[in-house]
């Protein structure tokens, strides 16, 4: 796969992981982020750039996105942050993008969010088509930028596809997520972990089976793809208290959850688990990394980086 390929938010959890793997397929890569940080575990070959992609202008970003075969948007704010940065980052900069891209040969891959779904009653699986209306100022921003993305595809000014992404685990997921927060108080050793209530249900992927989906968007034929939106997710909702549980069993340390009052900045959403049926037709696209593997590899990620902080 001889390609340039630009990742925008290229620093990020999945972004970093695109740029290694488009990197490893042979790819030339540009990584396009706000603080221009470039992963440690990089190869050398991968190129990086800083770029305030909320600030950016046309020009700015047309020289960014040059002789660009691929775009990846990984980039997304979601905490720590304010409802103006959502709508500059996730709305206001998409329609730049499309509006840059137009006419160019480039395959834009747009990294949606499951979250731009309402929430669902127990046991129903939620397809791509389901209009039920988001509940979060980051699932509303989100959904705003898949129908950017898909009007211009419509229209064809641009050849897109947005694959809307479960939850996220695995190594190096990020502490900001349940299952990456809770493995880095287990890799600490802490003995008591303070949550919010576990009582929702959860679909969730392993990192590197989204990086895998990101692959096969970008090489899938534009005729099957192009206005797509596709769901990307473990198939199957998961007991949010059960994987804590797993968690706990596979660190070896005798941790005790502490539930708290809720104080996630996203509306609570009981159950969501996602119909992946089009990701398997279009994409040729299923999740491989089965629960303890992708639990006992963050674990194992976390430990590291414990491990380097003690020394550095």
């Amino acid at each position: 796969m001889s390609r340039r390929v630009v990742v925008l938010g290229g620093s990020g959890v999945l972004g970093s992981r695109v740029c290694q793997e488009f990197s490893a397929a042979g790819c030339s890569v540009l990584s396009v982020s706000r603080s221009g940080a470039r992963a440690p575990w990089w190869s050398d070959d991968i190129d990086s750039t800083s770029i305030d992609l909320s600030d950016v202008d046309t020009r700015g970003l047309s020289q960014a996105l040059a002789g660009a075969d691929v775009v990846v948007n990984a980039a997304a704010v979601v905490w720590r942050t304010t409802e103006e940065a959502m709508r500059a980052l996730h709305v206001e900069f998409v329609g730049r993008l499309v509006d840059v891209l137009a006419g160019r040969r480039s395959r834009l891959v747009q990294l949606g969010s499951s979250y731009e779904y309402g929430p669902a009653e127990f046991g129903v699986t939620t397809t791509e088509d389901d209009q039920r209306p988001p509940t979060s100022f980051y699932g509303l921003t989100k959904r705003q930028s898949t129908e950017v993305v898909r009007r211009a595809a419509r229209e064809h000014r641009v050849d897109g596809v947005v694959l809307r992404v479960a939850n996220v685990f695995g190594p190096g997921a990020g502490g900001d997520s349940l299952p990456g927060m809770v493995a880095r108080w287990l890799a600490a050793g802490e003995e008591q972990l303070p949550l919010s209530p576990l009582t929702c249900w959860r679909d969730y992927v392993d990192v590197r089976d989204v990086v895998d989906a990101v692959l096969a968007a970008a090489t899938a034929p534009a005729a099957d793809v192009s206005g797509q939106v596709v769901n990307i997710s473990g198939g199957a909702a998961m007991s949010v208290r059960e994987l804590v549980h797993r968690l706990i069993a596979l660190s070896g340390v005798p941790s005790r959850i502490v539930e708290l009052a809720s104080r996630t900045v996203l509306e609570p959403m009981p159950w969501q688990q996602l119909d992946i049926s089009r990701a398997r037709q279009l994409l040729g696209w299923r999740p491989v990394r089965n629960l303890d593997d992708s639990l006992a590899d963050m674990l194992a990620a976390e430990r590291q980086s414990v491990g380097r902080g003690a020394t550095a």
